[in-house]
């Protein structure tokens, strides 16, 4: 059943949740938040804009393949790795720029995790959205 209040609002609120699940991101390395909440208050906004308006109108919307999401997401949490290795510290240990940039602050390893995370779940999360959809067709 379509909605035309429904469509309109989640035309509306999508921006909104984008740029607050690119707020959970940012602030992740630093306070609650990061790359898991962030992707699943991403995928929740397409949720919501694929309730309202369908499917098709959804992938449209997000341009890109969920798979192809993922394998970004899981190079970019993977390549965060290596720079720790490299430079003789233990796994996983975060290594950051001296520079401190506005609003985001430092930069290192771990904010190239979150990234990573972030893009892993939102592409995990819409695959199996829409695979429930496409069944449901």
């Amino acid at each position: 059943m379509f909605s035309v209040i429904l469509s309109t609002a989640s035309r509306y609120l999508l921006p909104l949740l984008l740029i607050f699940s690119f707020f959970l991101l940012l602030r992740g390395h630093n306070e609650p938040g990061g790359g898991f909440v962030g992707g699943l208050v991403a995928a929740a906004a397409y949720a919501l804009y694929f309730i309202a308006n369908g499917v098709d109108e959804a992938e449209k919307l997000l341009k890109a393949e969920p798979i192809r999401l993922i394998s970004v997401g899981l190079f970019l949490a993977v390549i965060s790795t290596i720079p720790s290795i490299l430079i003789g510290k233990n796994f996983m240990t975060g290594v950051w720029l001296d520079t401190n940039f506005p609003l985001i602050g430092k930069i290192g390893t771990p904010l190239v995790f979150d990234v990573g995370v972030y893009l892993l779940v939102l592409g995990i999360a819409l695959k199996i959205i829409f695979s429930l959809a496409e069944e449901d067709r």
